[in-house]
């Protein structure tokens, strides 16, 4: 068994900093707030007081990348992020990433800038950063496939609700949500509101955290990390949980039964065309193959249509449904979207002010990108009312 950390903070650190000493090590844990200017000075204070022998950051490669050397939302694939299927991935990072610029922008400090002090700071000092966070594309996706689809759309639902949110927020509240018993509180109801998401974006974020902490060389580390984490890092750090990296450091499989049933709703219906034709002849079956096109086509259509697509993106979208509702391959949203991204493609200055679109109704319509959204959204869910609506029809004929 593993002998407890020590994890009493020194009487002459900041509330903020917790020191935890480990083995004949001594870290010392920054819980900071990521839109907190507050945080970003306590970051660097820390550091330059300490001179550890290293600093580790609650960043990845790709976010730690971004922030260093301020990429934008232009150097993104689109074509090859619809290719792999990602759409809704990177819309779910885009809605977070606005929701925290906002915060930002009403502060006047620009998310994640602690964790850009650090880097810096341990860069001047010539002390090596560990970036020790998960691949934010593997922590989303397994984020995604572990929550039920009702639970998405909760949670699609909030970051909605947050993004159009006006109300005003202070550095007096960010220092109240740093407060250790407000985000116990804050981390329990998230767990019985949304087990698997707590799971995924904190449980396991802090066992790979503190593997990689504990990893890093060095007797003294500073580590930078939200402050949602600190109390989990703590026990965290204590234990060896080495065993379970392996398993959530990738992305798990879909589950089986909905693959059965992406392939059992297409073989439902195209057995019970061919029973009509065998049993009430070819034109019957011909009717109810035309009402499945329209069915699934006119809606898909009004989707594209309310999200302003181009008109041969609504075109495709009346063409596409019908085919794609009979295979679990690809969506009818991702054929409108890539047609919309061809035909309309985004603006580099799109790309630039995208955050800012998101939080206002307009803007998503206005911004080429987020109206790629919309065309992929739009008719998707037209699409989904079809295939049920079609379906119905069809069956019912059967019966």
């Amino acid at each position: 068994m593993s002998t407890p950390p020590n994890t009493t903070p020194e009487s002459h650190l900041h509330q903020d900093v917790h020191l935890v000493s480990l083995a004949g090590r001594q870290i010392f844990l920054i819980g900071t707030a990521h839109v907190s200017q507050e945080s970003a000075d306590l970051v660097h204070q820390v550091i330059d007081e300490l001179r550890p022998d290293a600093v580790c950051l609650e960043l990845d490669e790709k976010r730690y990348q971004s922030l260093a050397h301020r990429k934008k939302w232009e150097l993104l694939d689109l074509k090859e992020i619809m290719r792999r299927r990602q759409l809704a991935t990177l819309l779910i990072n885009l809605l977070l990433a606005s929701y925290q610029k906002k915060l930002g922008d009403k502060l006047g400090v620009q998310p994640g800038s602690e964790l850009l002090n650090a880097a810096r700071q341990a860069e001047e000092l010539n002390i090596p950063v560990a970036l020790c966070d998960r691949d934010v594309r593997i922590t989303m996706r397994r984020a995604w496939r572990a929550t039920p689809w009702y639970r998405k759309m909760m949670l699609l639902a909030t970051l909605l609700a947050g993004m159009f949110d006006r109300s005003e927020i202070s550095e007096a509240d960010l220092r109240e949500l740093r407060n250790t018993d407000l985000l116990s509180e804050l981390m329990a109801q998230l767990g019985r509101e949304l087990p698997e998401l707590k799971e995924v974006l904190i449980d396991e974020r802090d066992t790979y955290l503190a593997e990689k902490i504990k990893a890093t060389s060095g007797d003294k580390l500073v580590a930078v990390v939200g402050a949602g984490h600190v109390a989990g890092l703590k026990k965290a750090l204590a234990q060896d949980r080495q065993e379970q990296m392996a398993t959530i450091s990738r992305i798990p499989p879909a589950a089986k039964t909905w693959k059965a049933l992406a392939w059992a709703v297409p073989a439902i219906i195209l057995s019970a065309l061919a029973y009509i034709a065998i049993s009430k002849g070819m034109a019957v079956a011909g009717q109810n193959l035309i009402y499945w096109i329209l069915a699934n086509g006119i809606p898909a259509a009004i989707g594209a249509a309310l999200a302003l697509a181009h008109p041969l993106t609504i075109a495709g979208a009346f063409v596409a449904a019908p085919v794609t509702s009979l295979t679990p391959v690809i969506g009818a949203g991702y054929v409108t979207a890539f047609l919309q991204a061809n035909f309309r493609p985004p603006l580099v200055v799109e790309f630039e002010r995208v955050l800012d679109d998101m939080n206002s109704l307009g803007g998503w319509w206005r911004n080429r990108l987020l109206r790629i959204f919309l065309a992929f959204i739009l008719p998707a869910i037209g699409s989904m009312i079809g295939t049920w609506v079609g379906g119905y029809e069809i069956l019912s004929n059967v019966f």
